[in-house]
């Protein structure tokens, strides 16, 4: 069985790129989703606050995915639910299985990788303690309460301050849960600042910055969480001990990219966000296999996943019609000096029409510095950045006129103090 484009993933970022592929000129694409409805994560998602700037207005998760649920299906874009792609090979080969097809092996011309991302466990940040039930991670919790109906408990500790622990938050608080703290193991939150305060300051919730938990109590139900304050080595300092009974913790600590196919489609992977390295195109290193979404890095907003999701879907359409300029005459993108990653990795600038479009994130809290993009020693861009924290996404726009004349191989992006600039 042959397609123009296969889609893994049918969460936003897979229903936004097989949706502008379709516009862009490709028809025979198949969307492929192990959930048993499409919209990924965003189903669980009942809080609002999507949409803002994809749909100037304000919508739930679920309203945001049926906007394109109903494109896709309106456009009439084939899609498989309930099916698990079992391996992906760097030649576009596709195997995969559901209970109605059985095993299926695909061939395509354009691969899109949209398998979003997956949160960390306890297991992954080796929490000293008992191992009674009542610890989920906070996307478990959500999807019990949010889908399922299950309350999770009712006295309730956190640990991490990314996203969706702040606005798990408030929604046990709204259930009549009590929580006790938020705890974050780093000296800022990992979250939007928006969150800390809808979340946490309109209901009273402490934020406990640069604790961690040193125990774990109980035997069958979680009884109690012991935490304690860290040092800059993020070392428990003894004496700072807080005991706190409840029944249920929550962990809010790291989203990882899903990327087992990505491995086995030999794909080159960046060791800081965990994704593919992709180019100006959001292609990765196996020609025809793009990657977009969460899979690549983790976002702050769906709304930016579904227009980095677009530009995949575009640029594979036009791969698959022969319109991108493939070379490997490359322009690298090098973070430095407090910045942890951008994306892209690498340019080609035969495929960048208007201006070329960065994300990156930072490594510290920086107050009132400047965002330097460098050709070697000499300046092209200079940015003022009042505020960047490691918990919210930068993106920034360079216009091809600064980039037509680049003389090496390598941009720099850097933050320097604006005292320390010339």
């Amino acid at each position: 069985m042959n397609y123009d484009i296969v889609v893994i993933g049918g969460g936003p970022a897979g229903l936004a790129a097989a949706i502008e592929a379709h516009k862009t000129g490709a028809k025979n694409i198949l969307v492929i989703e192990r959930d048993k409805e499409l919209g990924g994560i965003l189903q669980q998602c009942i809080h609002n606050g999507f949409g803002l700037h994809e749909f100037k207005e304000e919508l739930t998760g679920p309203e945001y995915a049926q906007r394109f649920i109903e494109q896709l299906k309106e456009i009439g874009i084939d899609y498989k639910l309930d099916t698990m792609v079992l391996n992906l090979t760097k030649e576009k080969k596709i195997q995969m299985i559901n209970t109605i097809d059985g095993f299926v092996e695909l061939e395509a011309k354009a691969v899109v990788l949209a398998m979003g991302c997956r949160e960390r466990t306890r297991g992954a940040i080796a929490i000293p303690g008992d191992r009674p039930a009542g610890i989920f991670t906070a996307g478990a919790a959500q999807r019990f309460i949010n889908m399922e109906g299950y309350m999770v408990g009712k006295k309730v500790l956190i640990l991490g301050s990314g996203d969706i622990g702040l606005i798990m938050a408030r929604r046990m608080t709204l259930e009549g849960a009590e929580v006790k703290a938020v705890v974050e193991l780093l000296p800022y939150s990992g979250g939007l600042m928006r969150n800390i305060v809808q979340c946490l300051n309109d209901y009273d919730i402490p934020l406990l910055l640069s604790h961690t938990i040193i125990n774990i109590k109980g035997k069958e139900r979680v009884e109690a969480v012991t935490i304690a304050k860290v040092d800059e080595n993020r070392k428990p300092i003894s004496g700072t001990e807080q005991t706190f009974e409840v029944d249920t913790l929550l962990l809010s600590v790291g989203l990882i990219p899903e990327n087992e196919l990505s491995y086995k489609a030999e794909i080159e992977m960046d060791s800081v966000t965990s994704g593919p390295i992709v180019n100006e195109s959001m292609e990765t290193s196996v020609e025809g296999i793009f990657a977009c979404g969460n899979v690549v890095h983790v976002h702050d907003l769906v709304d930016f996943v579904s227009a980095e999701s677009r530009k995949a879907g575009k640029n594979a359409a036009k791969y698959v019609l022969n319109q991108i300029v493939n070379n490997d005459d490359y322009i690298k993108i090098k973070p430095i000096s407090g910045v942890r990653y951008t994306v892209p990795q690498k340019i080609r600038l035969e495929n960048i029409d208007k201006n070329l479009e960065v994300f990156f994130r930072v490594g510290d809290v920086f107050k009132n510095v400047n965002l330097i993009v460098k050709d070697g020693e000499n300046p092209i861009l200079t940015l003022k950045k009042p505020h960047l924290a490691p918990g919210e996404m930068e993106k920034i726009n360079i216009p091809f006129s600064l980039l037509k004349d680049i003389k090496n191989k390598e941009l720099t992006f850097s933050i320097e103090d604006k005292g320390d600039l010339k």
